[in-house]
């Protein structure tokens, strides 16, 4: 399966890099395990981030910004399988649960719960 891990990545940090890190650092602690248990993890930022560089963002939340980094989740989870929703307060991970929803994916709360790959 293609998961997308949703979890907070701006959300509380008051726009802090160090806050935002991590935050990233937890949504990417989970890409590893969910590899090993033979699935492909995604994370919105490891595609949004460097877009948003190219587009000439200068600050999060400016305009490029916005046009980029919450689409591009919602682009994703059209080619993914389920999404593993990390704890956390986040109105985009909350949105991205609910596009899953409609769109019948399925939705894991813990890694522990998500299967192994058939072989």
């Amino acid at each position: 399966m293609l998961i997308l891990i949703a979890g907070p990545y701006r959300s509380g940090t008051h726009d802090d890099p160090k806050l935002i890190k991590q935050n990233l650092n937890k949504l990417e602690s989970a890409a590893l395990p969910i590899f090993r248990k033979g699935h492909i993890p995604m994370i919105g930022e490891w595609v949004a981030l460097p877009l948003i560089h190219l587009a000439g963002s200068t600050k999060i939340g400016d305009e490029a910004w916005q046009e980029i980094q919450y689409p591009i989740a919602h682009r994703i989870l059209e080619k993914c399988d389920a999404v593993l929703r990390i704890e956390g307060a986040s109105k985009g991970a909350d949105e991205d649960v609910r596009i899953a929803q409609e769109r019948g994916l399925k939705i894991y709360y813990h890694i522990e719960d998500i299967p192994y790959a058939e072989q």
